[in-house]
């Protein structure tokens, strides 16, 4: 059977939902959450569906406004020293958390020692590695009063980085560097506060009336409903059940626009789908040349198209387009198929594998009618063209995310990333020899190097570095890169306030029903 006759078998399936319509309390707002969060902890939470409702309930010393610019939170100022090393805040003296006690710079202070601490294990600490000793902390060097952050006063915080960073007022919209709610998690600094959460089902949020700006919140109530699969969660906003949805399910993006019109919201995303090889472990271990192949087999066009369908762009590189520094098109591969498919069997025969001895390879991937159909689509281009035999195994997301982060995934893992902020070596840095979120296990002294050189380089000497640590990663074929993320949201007309941009951000803050 052709790779086009096998993708046929796989049809969007909307499936029938009765439950009852969205509250007529204009001032509640539904929306999809994709899968249940893997932590509600600011330092624990790795996740997109986490660091969506963490940004509900937190704020941090700049926030976004509804198009994803940087505006101020709770710093009301900041300035910068002439070398960019020095960031002086003042925190905003209205800021309150949910239970009335003021928020102060010991409280940035305490979540920024407890995120590096090594005991917290926090997975995205390396973001922080631009504070001065930030690294030394996070590796047990140095201890957590070590690091480049104090007080002065109250309301003022001074932050001392390695090196200016252009991109570090991006980086304190992130959960991860939020002020410390304290060890019981049960007061907020954001618009809302978590009023209830059923696992599996849904997460209610209230207004925060402790909220420094609460007259820029118009909504009275947000849930969040977890829904795993997209074909459920298009049911339910055909049901009139969610006023926004997380995403769309693959396939018929043409039915889509047709039965939709404008509530259907297409836009960029700085985000790069990919697979990853555990490459310190067999059989993918010091076999470049076996995971080049694998690669080259994967027609990306068809699998973008015909399988998602859902306006992704195909791509070769990790970096997505638009990134500053890099190209604004995705990079591709310029030979014919059948140039790639010959390279790639002469690869696999090298590797010592045949249609005798194939190769027995396992591909895992968290629970989803998306990630489903594209592991099915790659195995069965990875058994046409060299005849590999390919065991999809798929887990719930806490389940897969822990086992991936362990290395308990011995092979092939889904993998992916999205900006956290504008820079490429936010997608780079997760295959650093010592990254927590280096779930490859990729170690390499030259790509090592390479960006710690570029944490001392600034303008086109640290981006040509970048590059080159990207194709460093891209020549060991470390990964697999597949597409790059575009934004799929269905909103209702009633809602106001919900902006397309490149980061995919959209703060219930800002929303509201008409």
């Amino acid at each position: 059977m052709s790779i086009a006759s096998r993708l046929a078998l796989f049809a969007v399936v909307v499936f029938s939902w009765s439950t009852t319509p969205l509250s007529l309390a204009a001032a509640t707002l539904d929306r999809g959450l994709g899968p249940e969060p893997d932590a509600l902890d600011i330092h624990l939470a790795q996740s997109l569906s986490a660091l969506n409702v963490l940004r509900d309930l937190h704020e941090g010393l700049i926030t976004l406004d509804p198009s994803a610019r940087l505006i101020p939170g709770l710093a009301r100022a900041w300035t910068v020293s002439d070398d960019g090393r020095v960031w002086r805040f003042e925190l905003d003296p209205r800021a309150r958390w949910s239970d009335g006690e003021p928020i102060t710079a010991d409280d940035v202070v305490a979540g920024w020692r407890r995120a590096l601490a090594p005991a917290t294990a926090a997975p995205m600490a390396g973001m922080l590695d631009v504070v001065a000793n930030a690294r030394a902390v996070r590796t047990g060097r140095m201890a957590p009063s070590e690091l480049g952050v104090r007080k002065e006063g109250d309301h003022g915080l001074v932050v001392e980085l390695e090196q200016a960073t252009p991109w570090f007022a991006e980086l304190l919209t992130h959960p991860l560097t939020f002020p410390w709610p304290g060890e019981n998690q049960a007061r907020f600094s954001g618009p809302f506060v978590l009023d209830r959460r059923v696992p599996g089902a849904h997460l209610r949020l209230t207004r925060n009336p402790e909220y420094r700006d609460r007259a820029s919140v118009a909504l009275e109530r947000v849930v969040w409903h977890v829904i795993e699969e997209p074909s459920v969660e298009l049911a339910r906003y055909r049901a009139g059940q969610l006023h926004i949805t997380e995403t769309i399910p693959p396939g018929r993006l043409d039915w889509m626009r047709e039965q939709f019109g404008d509530e259907l919201r297409i836009a960029p995303y700085l985000g790069t789908f990919f697979l990853a090889f555990h490459v310190g472990r067999e059989p993918f271990a010091d076999a470049p040349g076996l995971r080049r192949a694998l690669s080259l087999v994967i027609d990306r066009e068809l699998l973008t198209e015909r399988v998602l369908g859902a306006g992704e762009v195909p791509t070769w590189g990790l970096i997505p387009p638009g990134m500053p520094g890099w190209p604004e098109t995705p990079a591709v591969e310029e030979r014919a198929a059948a140039e790639r498919i010959a390279e790639a069997r002469e690869l696999y025969r090298a590797a010592g594998f045949s249609a005798r001895r194939p190769l027995r390879a396992e591909l895992r991937f968290n629970t989803s009618l998306t990630h489903r159909r594209m592991a099915a689509a790659v195995a069965a281009m990875w058994k046409e063209q060299l005849g590999v035999e390919t065991r999809l195994v798929n887990e719930e997301w806490k389940v897969f995310v822990a086992n991936r982060r362990h290395g308990r995934i011995t092979e092939i893992v889904r993998g992916g990333w999205i900006a956290d902020w504008r820079d490429a070596a936010n997608f780079l840095q997760l295959f650093e020899t010592d990254s927590p979120l280096n779930y490859s296990f990729f170690s390499d002294r030259e790509f090592d190097a390479l960006m710690d050189a570029a944490r001392g380089r600034h303008g086109e000497d640290r981006l040509a570095l970048l590059r080159r640590a990207e194709e460093r990663l891209l020549g060991e074929h470390v990964i697999i890169p597949l597409y790059h993320y575009v934004s799929r949201h269905l909103v209702r007309p009633e809602v106001r306030g919900f902006e397309d941009n490149a980061m995919d951000i959209h703060l219930s803050r800002w929303l509201s029903l008409q």
